[in-house]
């Protein structure tokens, strides 16, 4: 028998082993992630391609296991789902990535260079450390900026169209207003000597956590991980249909910010979206921070009209 969330309740000793090892799938992978840039050579580090196998590899995998072991029916996969997260997707790794790079990146690497700044230090840390240090870097800002989305209307609007889908998927972290796609995506980690390795690792991670913590998949990872990183639990709670109640949970990756900053919450959503649940169309999303602007734009009244009584 299983659960709302998915999860077996009673059954057989082997049900409830099989589901133990569903369970560690989340830090099973995080380990395989991490092991892969531990030991990948100096020419696969600096190759693009690799870098892009390694991310979809992680996509695919989470994708595929949302087949067999599906966590809520009304959140199946179906041809219009896969191909519009597939589009942001391709969107994130493409437009987005470059205006990143050119728009924050760039710019942050060239006051890097012109003050002098220099971190030996950060590249001299144990590799593991560095890891971890890239994840928080990146994790902080994100939670922050998260954080600001729901609780102001101008970055609310920027970020809303991503709580209005509909279900969640292992490819629905992707999905949203362009602006807010690369908002979310900033980050200082480039002030930073790091060895390259690391920051692929770290990247990967958060990959890995962000990816399960979207995903159809019924895995509920044991504490160890849980209390650390973001799972469909805490995600799918900070989803759910009530405005208020998508204010918490905000760390994409590390819910451990949220349980020190006090805006954890425990509990989970299987109906997800905003207002009357009203799935956005890619169009929608795209002018949704601007229609304020363009109903105000609408309301106005036209040169030689008459007035109303």
């Amino acid at each position: 028998m299983t659960n709302a969330s998915g999860t077996t309740e009673g059954g057989s000793t082997t049900g409830r082993i099989a589901q133990r090892l569903v369970n560690l799938l989340p830090p099973i992978m995080v380990a395989i992630a991490v092991s892969f840039w531990a030991f990948a050579p100096d020419a696969w580090v600096q190759n693009t391609w690799v870098v892009i196998a390694v991310s979809s590899a992680i996509t695919l995998s989470v994708l595929l296991l949302e087949i067999p072991l599906e966590r809520h029916e009304g959140w199946r996969m179906n041809r219009r789902e896969f191909f519009t997260d597939l589009f942001y997707v391709v969107l994130s790794a493409t437009v987005i990535s470059k205006a990143t790079n050119f728009l924050a990146e760039k710019p942050l690497e060239s006051v890097k260079q012109s003050f002098g700044i220099a971190t030996p230090w950060a590249e001299q840390m144990p590799w593991l450390l560095q890891v971890a240090f890239v994840v928080f870097l990146v994790e902080f800002g994100q939670y922050w900026m998260h954080r600001l989305m729901h609780n102001s209307t101008p970055f609310w609007l920027t970020h809303a169209p991503h709580h209005h889908i509909t279900q969640l998927n292992a490819m629905k972290g992707a999905v949203g207003n362009p602006i807010e796609l690369w908002l979310i995506s900033l980050s200082v980690v480039i002030l930073f000597d790091l060895q390259q390795s690391a920051v692929l690792a770290g990247y990967s991670v958060m990959g890995v956590v962000s990816t399960f913590a979207h995903a159809n998949v019924r895995s509920n990872p044991p504490l160890f991980y849980s209390f650390i990183f973001t799972t469909i639990r805490h995600h799918s709670l900070h989803h759910s249909v009530p405005y208020e109640d998508t204010r918490c949970n905000y760390g994409n990756s590390l819910i451990l910010l949220d349980r020190i900053f006090g805006t954890y919450k425990e509990g989970e959503a299987a109906l997800v979206g905003q207002d009357d649940r009203r799935r956005l169309s890619i169009k929608e999303q795209w002018l949704f921070p601007f229609v304020p602007l363009i109903q105000k734009f609408r309301a106005k009244p036209t040169a030689g009209s008459a007035p109303l009584n």
